[in-house]
């Protein structure tokens, strides 16, 4: 038995997996133990659930591979330092304190971290590298084209390769500070949204808008070539030494500074989110038709932050030339944990890659991404029990997926607790909020009061696989299994705009109904598609059968687990605070249902507890 452990630390978004030879046991990002969002620190809780799901103690590890070489990466910072001094003082006088105590000492602090029990090699793989193997090696495919791209890892910020069997190999690069994620970042900056987290908001505020400032991107910020290639116009951007994204002249060429976080959003905010996008979708599209080109594969896949822009992954689908995409469900920094620990036993060691070659997403090797803890009903009940919560246990899952269906189609928020967390940013059928699409007002009762958040961010459906091709314009039993794909609603459900939509502007455009399910049809008659089927999950597709057969609708609304500026839910305890200190109205955890009206205790909003020491190291 080979054991490897995956580690992403220290940038942004921590994370541990664990491959036992060559199958994934057990992946998940520190920030759902801890419930700081975007914890980057050493995954301490997430390595111990690792452990703890392999039954293995640190010292029995075979291999620890770390995602990226911060030597590189330092000496990335030093270089462009140096060629902008001494303007980037004030950022190097930040960056160099955390660099020297902890940054260069990595080998020290993952001993440290395992509490200095292993005493095996240390792999260090290449940033893009890490993201290649996480999209290459749990993929459906045999061979694949492979395309990277995010803000920067040491050098590269996009590259293009291809996967055969148990080896990768990165063909062509392009090198910070040329980034498309980087341009996309300094937008969600200028738009008022927080960098490393809000570039989602900037996606889903973008149909809302309209991309006139497009052509101004394109003739001033990046010079984007016919191949996809691009180069950026520094001048216009303050990332290399300051510490802002955007500069003064960035900010006169679009008349005026940024907007303050929290302050209205405008038609200009709008503007400049679809002409960003729309650039954003060229390049990625321009990208994948050149790698076609010059591979000849019929395959890609795909990972790095800027994949998990599903707007533009639904183009390549549509418009490229390739046959099947692949898109890894945890496409940023946290999947570089798993593409580390995979690049080892299939790269380094030689070994063989085996398993299921069908080319349909849903039989890759990522198992569903279903790769975090699970809880029996026993501890379930021992939860709720302690804070006190009201509930009733059902006898089995039928009676589980009819009575919540019949509640669902009553028009009641449902919080969905069962199996194992998913690893990645997306509600893939475990940690999840469940309602009904067909109701109108679901998109905005659901983003202000459960998600606490904007009323404009759009809501995903998930849709029984066997049904996709009748709502949406997907082929016939397509697999759009981790939410990363968008596609338009079909025209025989679009409804006639109502008097008064041509009129509407931005968020007005929300008042107006746009299809037979609107809560999950946004305003340009897209929809970010999750199919279930039910050998990866059974239960969600019973519930969702249940559903269809009271309504004859088989699609749900389905979007995370979690409220704004907190993590995705964990435990059990996690699941019970986020349903009492939100206008959910049923929490569904195990076999256990809670109905929100009967319940007898008020939630401190303030309070955190952590019933998850048993993932501690000891």
């Amino acid at each position: 038995m080979t054991a490897i452990l995956g580690i992403s630390a220290f940038y942004h978004d921590s994370a541990a997996a664990l491959v036992i030879d060559g199958e994934i046991v057990a992946a998940a990002q520190e920030e759902r133990f801890t419930r700081r969002k975007h914890d980057a620190n050493f995954p301490q809780r997430a390595v111990g659930f690792c452990l703890q799901q392999g039954g293995l103690e640190s010292g029995d590890l075979d291999y620890v591979g770390f995602y990226d070489k911060p030597i590189r990466k330092f000496e990335r910072l030093l270089e462009t330092y140096l060629a902008f001094a001494p303007s980037g003082y004030r950022s190097l006088r930040r960056a160099l304190p955390v660099w020297l105590k902890q940054k260069l000492h990595l080998p020290k602090e993952i001993t440290r971290g395992l509490n200095g029990l292993y005493k095996g090699p240390i792999v260090f793989t290449d940033h893009h590298e890490s993201h290649a193997a996480s999209a290459f090696f749990p993929s459906p495919f045999e061979s694949a084209a492979i395309l990277t791209l995010d803000g920067v890892g040491e050098w590269s910020t996009t590259c293009w390769g291809e996967g055969h069997k148990n080896r990768i190999e990165l063909k062509q690069e392009i090198r910070f500070p040329h980034s498309i994620g980087l341009l996309y970042s300094a937008f969600t900056y200028y738009i008022g949204f927080r960098v490393n987290s809000g570039e989602y908001k900037v996606m889903g505020l973008a149909p809302y808008g309209r991309p006139i400032y497009r052509e101004k991107i394109l003739d001033h910020l990046i010079d984007l070539k016919d191949d996809g290639s691009f180069r950026m116009d520094m001048d216009y951007f303050n990332y290399c030494q300051g510490l802002t994204m955007t500069s003064a002249k960035f900010h006169r060429l679009f008349d005026g500074p940024p907007r303050r976080p929290e302050s209205k959003i405008t038609q200009r905010e709008m503007d400049l989110a679809a002409s960003v996008q729309s650039v954003t979708e060229e390049v990625v599209l321009r990208l994948s038709n050149h790698i076609k080109a010059i591979s000849g594969m019929k395959n890609l896949a795909m990972a790095g932050g800027v994949a998990l822009n599903c707007v533009g992954n639904g183009r390549v689908l549509r418009e490229s030339n390739f046959d099947n995409v692949w898109i890894q469900p945890a496409a940023g920094d946290a999947g570089g944990a798993l593409g580390a620990a995979m690049f080892i036993w299939f790269q380094l060691l030689e070994n063989e890659r085996t398993g299921p070659v069908d080319h349909t997403p849903s039989s890759d090797r990522q198992q569903a991404s279903l790769l975090g803890p699970a809880f029996s009903d026993d501890q379930i009940r021992d939860e709720l029990d302690r804070q006190p919560g009201v509930y009733r246990t059902v006898e089995s899952d039928e009676d589980l997926c009819e009575q919540l269906a019949g509640l669902m189609a009553d028009g009641k928020v449902v919080g969905w607790f069962q199996g194992r967390m998913e690893f990645g940013p997306r509600a893939l059928g475990a940690r999840s909020i469940l309602g009904d699409a067909r109701c109108e007002r679901m998109q905005s009762v659901m983003n202000l009061k459960v998600k606490f958040r904007e009323s404009f961010r759009p809501f995903a459906p998930v849709v029984l696989r066997e049904a996709v091709d009748e709502y949406f314009e997907m082929r016939p039993r397509e697999d759009s299994p981790y939410m990363l794909l968008v596609a338009p609603v079909k025209e025989r459900h679009r409804l006639k705009p109502e008097s008064g939509f041509d009129r509407a502007f931005g968020i007005e455009k929300l008042n107006y109904a746009r299809s037979s399910i609107p809560a999950v049809t946004h305003v340009d008659y897209s929809s970010r598609v999750q199919t279930i089927d039910e050998t990866r999950h059974p239960l969600v597709h019973q519930l969702i059968s249940k559903f269809r057969d009271l309504t004859g609708c088989p699609i749900l609304i389905n979007t995370s687990f979690n409220v704004r500026g907190e993590p995705i839910v964990c435990s059990p305890h996690d699941a019970w605070r986020c349903f009492m200190n939100t206008d959910m109205d049923v929490l569904a955890i195990g076999r256990q249902i809670l109905i929100k009206e009967q319940q007898t205790v008020e939630v401190d909003s303030t309070m955190r507890k952590d019933h998850l020491s048993q993932f501690q190291l000891d």
